[in-house]
């Protein structure tokens, strides 16, 4: 018997050349699905495929540069993975950007560039493929919001409105899908220890800490775990729910 959770799938993770995405595409590649890759950076693409590449000859990435805000090149690149690899029955939409300032102070365009990369991008990717998990009657999408659209946050009111309009369309779709066996849900990440996070000042941290129960900052597998199990068979009577990954921070 396979002990693979995701063998024989084909999975779309965007923004999966970094942080969060990177890690969900390396325990999606583990886990036996074939993974394709949206992002924007190609070096970067390109060295996750390799990495992917040297854990498992077996396993089977590809990177696709693509802004998953523009509605052609996201079509057009669903149509290549289903070109190489056949119906895509997994999609994580991870790609996410941050303009932060007090709302005062912040300008048209950041605000528009943040739900165009963060919000739009999945209006763009599951409206791309539901037509061929409807046909299939199956299907796994997972949308990664942040515990910052359940709670808001000073300073972030673009990057909060848009993930929190994140969790809405989850809770929409899923109830659209679900006649035809298709689960729709989101994972809230907490504070994660990634990159961006290193960059916070040592004051910082601490007093982010203190508002966690577990007493520290995630890690990026934390939240690959998390969409893992989400995208097996191990979830198919969980749809329409948001998973905080936070530590014990935001307990609905």
């Amino acid at each position: 018997m396979n002990q693979q959770l995701l063998h024989n799938q084909t999975a779309i993770i965007t923004g999966g050349n970094a942080g969060l995405g990177k890690a969900i595409a390396l325990k999606f590649a583990e886990q036996g699905a074939r993974v394709a890759i949206f992002g924007t950076n190609l070096e970067k693409g390109a060295q996750v495929v390799e990495e992917i590449n040297q854990r498992s000859s077996a396993a089977q990435a590809s990177f696709f540069q693509v802004d998953v805000s523009q509605t052609k090149a996201v079509d057009e690149a669903i149509h290549a993975v289903t070109a190489q690899w056949g119906p895509v029955s997994i999609l994580v939409n991870n790609a996410g950007i941050t303009r932060d300032q007090l709302l005062m102070k912040m300008t048209e365009e950041d605000w528009d560039r943040v739900f165009s990369v963060n919000t739009k991008s999945c209006f763009n990717t599951c409206r791309a493929l539901v037509r061929s998990m409807l046909k299939a009657r199956k299907g796994k999408i997972i949308n990664v919001a942040s515990v910052v659209g359940l709670t808001g946050n000073a300073g972030q009111t673009n990057y909060a409105a848009s993930k929190a309009a994140i969790i809405g369309f989850t809770k929409a779709l899923a109830k659209e899908l679900a006649s035809r066996n298709i689960c729709v849900n989101c994972i809230a990440p907490g504070y994660i220890d990634t990159q961006m996070t290193a960059a916070l000042q040592e004051t910082q941290k601490n007093a982010i800490l203190s508002q966690i129960p577990l007493g520290r900052m995630g890690c990026p597998e934390d939240i690959a775990h998390a969409a893992c199990f989400l995208a097996s068979p191990l979830s198919d009577y969980i749809t329409g729910q948001t998973i905080a990954i936070d530590g014990g921070m935001v307990m609905q």
